[in-house]
């Protein structure tokens, strides 16, 4: 199997304040340990099963935090942008068997997480997909559904890890925390990442059967954006309908589009 991981910081274990996931301040230290930790738990636990090669995307903000030197040896790492549309999935569509999601976040809208955000947490309050929350999970689990690829493994919090299985029934979850207004209840930092190794073995052994993502016949993409200036930027995207002072609508029976309004909107 060859496998791509791609690592958000919000969702790892202890994780629960902005300044945790911001470079230079001063608790980021700590996140990015976890983060790099629960990547390096997950890597370990898909070649413990089998996987022939796995390739890791860095997805939180400047996509520069996992610390490279503690992969294991073989564990490709893509840190940066390449502004393909993919985002936090790009290079998935260089040809994988399979996709994993760790550290990842409940949904902008939510209360699962105290950081709950979809993409931007400056301009967006909350994107739907089909009428349903959607976070950034869902946007690019779909953007596999659409390479045909099976969503294997998450972690995160609890609230999105239920939401995943309400996509992907035959997902491996495995949530580190559970938040509770502006508060997170997380279990201890090494069993975390030792859930993680063990969910992310049965995962891979299972080669992602019941793991595909069902892809509606057409996207009705709603974003709610945080001011009226910036869903009045949005709506001039082609093909873009304004609902009101903040929402902006979109829709295609192709995936792809979606990605790109995503891309120039969020």
């Amino acid at each position: 199997m060859k496998l791509f991981i791609s690592a958000d910081i919000e969702g790892c274990c202890g994780v629960c304040a902005w300044p945790e996931t911001e470079r230079g301040k001063d608790d980021y230290e700590y996140a990015r340990g976890q983060m790099t930790r629960e990547v390096n738990a997950a890597c370990r636990g898909a070649l413990a099963a089998g996987a022939g090669a796995i390739r890791v995307k860095d997805a939180h903000d400047n996509a520069r935090n996992i610390l490279p030197g503690t992969l294991p040896e073989g564990v490709e790492l893509n840190r940066g942008w390449t502004g393909d549309g993919f985002s936090m999935v790009s290079g998935l569509q260089d040809g994988f068997d399979a996709l994993a999601f760790v550290g990842y976040h409940s949904p902008g809208g939510g209360d699962g997480n105290p950081l709950a955000h979809t993409m931007n947490t400056v301009t967006v309050d909350e994107v739907r997909i089909n009428g349903k929350r959607a976070g950034e999970f869902h946007i690019h689990a779909y953007a596999a559904g659409m390479l045909g690829i099976p969503v294997i493994f998450l972690s995160g919090d609890q609230a999105l890890c239920e939401l995943a299985k309400e996509l992907v029934p035959g997902i491996t979850t495995v949530a580190v925390s559970r938040g509770t207004g502006g508060s997170s209840t997380s279990i201890h930092p090494e069993i975390a990442a030792e859930n993680i190794r063990r969910g992310m073995e049965r995962a891979v052994a299972q080669k992602g059967e019941g793991c595909q993502v069902p892809m509606p016949e057409e996207f009705v993409t709603q974003v709610r954006f945080t001011t009226h200036a910036k869903a009045q930027s949005a709506s001039i995207y082609p093909g873009a309908l304004r609902l009101d002072e903040k929402t902006v609508e979109f829709a295609s029976r192709d995936y792809m589009d979606l990605l790109r309004f995503y891309h120039f909107t969020l």
